[in-house]
């Protein structure tokens, strides 16, 4: 196995589980945000004020589409999905896996979004993003852990038994 690409909205734990999964497997850990704001110089939400969120979205298309790692969990930013050449890179160098929860669950885990750098056009609500990154995610998504009922020691161990590496 290359990498492992988790994907899912934000707050589902992509970064806390990605860390952890490196350590257990001796891999890297890539957080996809954190490769952004390097290249760019610039926060996220800088670039998100700068560029607007259609500005934002070719900027993180762009970075993960020349993603150039081996042995990696890579963490991606929740709207990574809406970047078609960057989801088909990731594909390709990697297994990816959606970490799914349930608009309930993910709305208790939020609280604040902006301070999330969750991108958000005007009027906007966490549902309809939602509503429409799920079944892109679904469409991209090698695996899907449903974490529901899980702590991340069980969503760790769920990966774990999925890609055996």
């Amino acid at each position: 196995m290359k990498n492992i690409v988790l994907i899912g909205m934000p707050g589902v734990g992509k970064s806390t589980i990605g860390v952890i999964l490196a350590k257990q497997l001796g891999y890297e850990f890539v957080d996809s945000d954190l490769v952004i704001q390097k290249r760019e110089n610039r926060l996220l939400r800088e670039i998100i004020e700068q560029e607007g969120v259609d500005g934002f979205i070719q900027v993180e298309n762009q970075v993960n589409a020349s993603l150039r790692v081996e042995k990696s969990i890579i963490a991606t930013g929740g709207s990574v999905v809406y970047g078609r050449e960057a989801m088909e890179h990731l594909k390709k160098i990697g297994k990816i896996v959606y970490l799914r929860l349930s608009y309930e669950s993910l709305e208790r885990r939020l609280g604040n979004l902006k301070g999330r750098g969750v991108i958000l056009r005007d009027g906007q609500t966490l549902k309809n993003i939602y509503e429409e990154r799920v079944p892109l995610y679904e469409m991209y998504a090698d695996y899907t852990i449903d974490e529901e009922n899980l702590d991340i020691e069980g969503t760790l161990q769920k990966i774990l038994e999925i890609v055996k590496v």
